[in-house]
C-alpha cells in the first residue's frame, strides 16, 4: 500500500466516523432518544482519529514534510470533515507522491526519526502489530482520560 492509498484510506475513515458520530450526537442531544450512538461512534471515531494522527506522523516523516504540513496535517482531524480536504490538498501538491521513501532498497535514515520509520518499514507485519497496539493503548488512555468536552448528562 503507498503512502497516498493509506493517507487517503485514513482521511475518508475520519471523515465517515464524525458523520457517525454527529448523527449519534444529533440523536442524544437534539432528539433525546438514545445515547448508544455516542458510545458506539464516539468509541469508533476515537480509535480512527488515532490511527489518522499515527499515520500523519509516519508520513511527515517518510515524505519529509515541513513542520507546518504536519502541524496542519494532525489539527485536520480535529473539525468534522477536513481531513479528505487535507488530503487532496496534500495530493495536489505532491506530498503524496512516491512509494516508501525509508522502506526496503530506499533511502538510509539520517536521523532517529527516520531510523524508527525505516525499522518499522523493513517489517510490515511488525510495523501493523506495533501500529495495532499503539492505536489500542492510546485509546486505552483516552477513555481513562474520558470525553474531549467532559461527562454531561
Amino acid at each position: 500500500m503507498t503512502p497516498r492509498t493509506l493517507y487517503r484510506r485514513l482521511a475518508l475513515a475520519e471523515v465517515v466516523t464524525w458523520a457517525l458520530l454527529l448523527v449519534g450526537m444529533g440523536l442524544k442531544y437534539v432528539t433525546h432518544t438514545t445515547e448508544l450512538g455516542v458510545k458506539v461512534f464516539g468509541l469508533v471515531h476515537g480509535v480512527v482519529f488515532i490511527a489518522y494522527c499515527l499515520v500523519t506522523v509516519l508520513l511527515w516523516v517518510n515524505q519529509r514534510w515541513s513542520a507546518r504540513e504536519g502541524l496542519l496535517g494532525l489539527l485536520s482531524a480535529v473539525p468534522p470533515f477536513l481531513t479528505v480536504w487535507w488530503e487532496r490538498r496534500l495530493e495536489r501538491r505532491g506530498r503524496l507522491d512516491g512509494g516508501w521513501r525509508l522502506g526496503r532498497g530506499g533511502e538510509a535514515p539520517a536521523n532517529p526519526a527516520e531510523r524508527v520509520v525505516a525499522a518499522l518499514l523493513a517489517r510490515p507485519m511488525v510495523a501493523a502489530a506495533v501500529g495495532v497496539v499503539a492505536v489500542l493503548g492510546l485509546t486505552g488512555v483516552a477513555l481513562l482520560v474520558g470525553p474531549p468536552v467532559g461527562k454531561q448528562g
